[in-house]
């Protein structure tokens, strides 16, 4: 499905990778995307023939840069919403609800460890937002959730990786 994603992205602003830059533009603002976040912008380097070392590192910092906003924004920003009299911010706000609590169980059981699993294990429905999202609603320690997603999109970042420049590359060559 992200390879999907990737692709109607990739068509869709397919411009930038005309100027100078463009084609690692596109690969950090995916990377910065909720939903997609690294993973896809690993898939969008590997499909733009972009050399794998500065993919890594512009994902990379694609994807932790919204972290620190959403700890400490997040749950204000939802409660916000909710009180919205615009039903798309109540819509979105209810939606993120259903996401925490269909996720939740597994970060609170875990703890830490459960928020490095889930932004680690790059599966549909997890990632760096949805684990800061997660952790921001049931108050964790920010600097402590901070650092357990660091090392998740690390753990992430590396089967990306291999995926997208092993599996991906061999496929598309």
């Amino acid at each position: 499905m992200s390879e999907k994603i990737v692709n109607a992205i990739l068509g869709a602003f397919g411009g930038l990778t005309a100027i100078a830059y463009g084609r690692e533009i596109l690969v950090f603002i995916i990377s910065l995307m909720p939903i997609l976040e690294l993973r896809g912008g690993l898939i969008a380097a590997a499909l733009l023939g972009l050399d794998p070392i500065p993919s890594y590192i512009i994902s990379i910092i694609g994807n932790v840069l919204p972290v620190p906003f959403i700890l400490l924004l997040i749950t204000k920003i939802l409660a916000w919403m909710k009180k919205s009299k615009v039903k798309f911010f109540n819509k979105i706000a209810n939606w993120l609800d259903e996401k925490v609590e269909k996720h939740k169980g597994q970060i609170e059981k875990f703890g830490y460890v459960g928020v490095i699993l889930f932004v680690g294990i790059p599966l549909p429905g997890t990632g760096a937002w949805t684990g800061s999202l997660i952790a921001s609603v049931l108050n964790m320690d920010k600097k402590k959730t901070f650092l357990a997603v660091l090392v998740g999109i690390f753990m992430a970042s590396i089967i990306m990786m291999l995926l997208s420049f092993g599996l991906i590359a061999n496929v598309i060559h």
